[in-house]
């Protein structure tokens, strides 16, 4: 399809190109490899192709080249390097066409027209240097980035190379030598539209960041340039010694896709650890900065720092074990079943803060001895304090505050201090029998981990079953109004966590019926209500297990609470807090 544009806002092809020997075009390292393929390149093709049949006099458009200057006086392209990189190897293809056709004005005219757009020429000749591309590939983890300068320099590719500078180029050299034959008339006129009806719109920004926001704003073709990307090229950059380069690579590889496969992602690694870092600075703020800001203040030093990289296998370790659940060598805690049952319970709760201060302890203390022991404790009043809080307010931002003073606590003492105000019990009662959605699951585990039988995690897939179902007969329930029965339903007591598969089969069964699906299930409470006498289920027995799973649960909170050692008047006085906080921020490091 072609875009009609007003040309003084647009630029040719090959007034585009030809920019590169005052400013080289780069391709940058945090860039992704190059990824076009076959049908982007066809594509491209036919329109060209299209566009010279219909002989339109209103120009192409190609779209937006976003960059940006950098020191070396280099243009870093942000948003177009599958564009632009496919172009260069489409006027190469063109120029080893033209070269073996016979001489004429036009083959002499486009052959100099060409050349200067793919290579540095001297200023009184006009030759070409070939060794001297104006476009460099140093896309990050591209093994491939030499093969688009050699492509470019020689004009020859491998034909049975893998890569996709290759594969498209040789594609393009076919396409062209058809052309050339089925079109011999409009051949010159293909080229000619190609280097100066194809219009690009340049967008120079003055900054990195101003050309990131803008190819963001822009970009709805593809994945934005993440945080991470630019990270990686930093760090990149900032290591001088090759072997120390090699095993950056491999070691950042290593982590970004294990970091994929335990569903967390590079970038959220680093997120983590950025509430690491502010802890250790005592930063208490709850406006959270930009991951980027906050990595690239003081030149990036924040990246350079030796222990980065295995700080971030290690919070990936952290996540191996809760989202995987695979077992760490040497860490016994990644096989304590109390342990991984709590945070199975706390990955429930309806948003991240619970990661912060769990990561941040892990971080500060996973070396020492009891470690074990004394993380099990600090889990159990994490969630209580979470838990209650959210029973009682159901919204997120009200424990805020209370997380990144908890997570500065960390850093300089192993038993933290709690801020979260008390919550009044008979409050948390009454909201236990219908609690608001966001908390069910998690209530639902800390019921079903409470049987003494459950020495396993609840499988991976489980859904909330309601014991008597949503859709009922209205002749059941013949003294109770329709508003009644639905609101019942809906307690705490009429759940249970079930298998997904045998919660599909039972459906809207009566009670006396998916009993037998309840003793195939592997979860306990699900197993033992089936063992129950309970012949029918209705809403009488509904309100009775809304009492005992109540008073249960308070009991829980009670006892995890209490069973954790930290609290302002078994740790640290409020002056001792007040001395080294200013102690920290003097930079003096200190840890209990």
């Amino acid at each position: 399809m072609t875009t009609t544009i007003d040309n003084k806002n647009g630029s040719s092809i090959q007034d585009f190109l030809r920019q590169g020997k005052e400013s080289r075009f780069v391709i940058p390292e945090y860039q992704r490899p190059y990824a076009w393929g076959e049908d982007e390149v066809q594509t491209l093709f036919d329109d060209f192709v299209e566009y010279t049949r219909q002989n339109l006099d209103s120009p192409y458009f190609l779209g937006t080249i976003v960059s940006f200057t950098n020191d070396n006086n280099e243009q870093e392209i942000i948003d177009g390097q599958q564009r632009i990189t496919t172009l260069c190897l489409l006027l190469r293809a063109l120029y080893s066409k033209i070269e073996k056709m016979d001489p004429s004005k036009e083959q002499n005219n486009f052959i100099n027209q060409i050349e200067p757009v793919l290579w540095e020429t001297d200023k009184l000749s006009g030759e070409p240097d070939k060794s001297k591309t104006l476009l460099e590939s140093r896309a990050f983890e591209s093994e491939y980035n030499n093969l688009l300068k050699n492509i470019i320099e020689t004009g020859v590719a491998e034909r049975d190379a893998k890569d996709n500078y290759s594969k498209n180029y040789l594609l393009f050299q076919d396409l062209i030598d058809q052309y050339a034959k089925d079109e011999p008339l409009t051949f010159y006129n293909f080229v000619y539209n190609i280097l100066n009806k194809a219009i690009v719109l340049p967008i120079r920004a003055d900054s990195q960041d101003t050309a990131l926001t803008i190819f963001s704003t822009l970009n709805d073709r593809g994945l934005p340039l993440s945080d991470a990307d630019i990270f990686k090229a930093k760090i990149y950059n900032n290591i001088k010694n090759p072997e120390s380069r090699d095993e950056f690579i491999q070691k950042w590889q290593d982590i970004s896709s294990n970091a994929d496969y335990a569903d967390e992602g590079i970038q959220k690694l680093f997120y983590y650890y950025m509430f690491y870092l502010r802890a250790k600075d005592n930063d208490k703020k709850t406006t959270t900065p930009g991951l980027r800001k906050y990595y690239s203040s003081n030149a990036f030093s924040r990246l350079y720092e030796q222990d980065l990289l295995d700080n971030l296998s290690t919070i990936l370790n952290f996540w191996s074990v809760v989202k995987n659940r695979e077992e760490l060598e040497g860490e016994a805690w990644s096989k304590n079943i109390d342990i991984l049952k709590v945070l199975d319970i706390l990955t429930s709760y309806p948003n991240e803060f619970w990661k912060y201060p769990v990561i941040n302890y892990y971080l500060s203390y996973k070396d020492k001895d009891d470690f074990e022991i004394n993380f099990l404790k600090f889990l159990k009043k994490l969630f209580v304090n979470l838990c209650s809080r959210y029973i009682v307010t159901p919204t997120i931002n009200v424990v805020k505050q209370s997380i990144l003073n908890l997570n500065a606590d960390i850093i300089i003492n192993e038993n933290p201090q709690f801020e979260f105000r008390p919550v009044d019990k008979n409050v948390i009662r009454d909201e236990l029998k219908n609690p608001h959605k966001n908390v069910v699951r998690m209530l639902l585990k800390l019921i079903a981990y409470d049987n003494d039988k459950q020495n396993e995690l609840l499988p991976d897939k489980w859904e909330i079953e309601h014991i008597l179902p949503n859709k009922w007969q209205s002749s059941y329930f013949p003294s109770s109004s329709e508003e009644e029965v639905n609101e019942t339903i809906e307690h705490l007591g009429n759940k249970i966590p079930f298998e997904k598969k045998l919660n599909i089969i039972a459906s809207n069964g009566y009670f006396e019926k998916k009993k037998e699906l309840y003793k195939k299930s592997k979860i306990y409470i699900v197993k033992e209500l089936s063992e129950s006498n309970v012949i029918d289920w209705q809403l009488e027995q509904i309100r009775e297990r809304d009492i005992r799973l109540a008073d249960r649960i308070i009991e829980i909170f009670d006892a995890w609470y209490a069973d954790h050692a930290g609290g302002k008047d078994q740790t640290l006085t409020d002056e001792e807090r007040k001395l080294i906080e200013s102690l920290r921020s003097k930079g003096v490091e200190i840890k209990l």
